[in-house]
């Protein structure tokens, strides 16, 4: 029996609007993916951290802010540095059109803006290899 897939969602940096990532996390686990929720206000090294301690498959980030391509940035780096970059990042929320190619060119592998139908992200993380 194949255990279920662990996601980390998380929600980096000062802004306080959580909702998406609330939203997001409870919708994979309705769909029967277990799910860690970190909270607001995260630093990338936490969110790496609780990652590995997790033994997470995938990094689902829910980011307003605007430093997208920062915030990303630093935890692809740990990740790499920590020697976990087979956790699957991914992301959503209020992104630029332009930044998001800018994203998966450093290594996110997708990027759900708002609207997006919670079926596209289920199929998304459904396709996640399991981390040994």
């Amino acid at each position: 029996m194949e255990r279920k897939k662990r996601i980390v969602i998380t929600k980096p940096g000062l802004d306080g609007h959580d909702r998406g990532a609330k939203v997001v996390a409870r919708m994979l686990a309705d769909a029967g993916f277990e799910v860690i929720y970190t909270g607001k206000f995260q630093t990338p090294e936490q969110i790496v951290k609780a990652a590995i301690q997790e033994n997470a498959d995938g990094i689902g980030v829910s980011i307003l802010s605007g430093a997208h391509l920062t915030l990303f940035r630093k935890i692809l780096d740990l990740l790499k540095k920590e020697n976990a970059s087979d956790i699957v990042v991914f992301g959503g929320g209020v992104i630029m059109d332009e930044d998001i190619q800018k994203l998966k060119d450093m290594g996110v592998a997708e990027i759900f803006t708002p609207g997006t139908p919670a079926s596209q992200i289920i199929d998304f993380v459904k396709n996640i290899e399991i981390t040994p």
